[in-house]
């Protein structure tokens, strides 16, 4: 009896390759799953200030408000973090927050 072929090494994961992402000031969280974000958002802003941005924008939604305040703890205990604050009605609301690094 044939036996069915391994599956590819990676598991289930459709994606096992890291997407790049721009370093522009703003990241769109509305593409990553809430597990990624703990990671995510951290790496993202060292890559901001090592492209010299300091003044970021981060889209989390509105929805429940759930993502909303992950991102805002991590914010709050980043070092590298000057002020944060939600965006104002043309930047997204409290669909999206504006951040403030310190001067590298």
């Amino acid at each position: 009896m044939a036996r069915a072929p391994d599956p590819p090494s990676g598991g289930d994961d459709p994606f096992p390759e890291p997407v790049p992402l721009p370093i522009d000031g703003t990241l769109d969280l509305h593409a990553f799953s809430p597990a990624e974000v703990g990671t995510l958002v951290p790496e993202w802003i060292g890559a901001c200030r090592e492209a010299g941005l300091t003044e970021l924008r981060i889209v989390h939604g509105k929805g429940i408000g759930a993502l909303r305040r992950t991102v805002e703890a991590l914010l709050a205990r980043d070092p590298r973090v000057k002020a944060f604050r939600p965006a104002g009605e043309d930047g997204g609301g409290w669909g999206a927050t504006l951040v403030t690094l310190h001067a590298p």
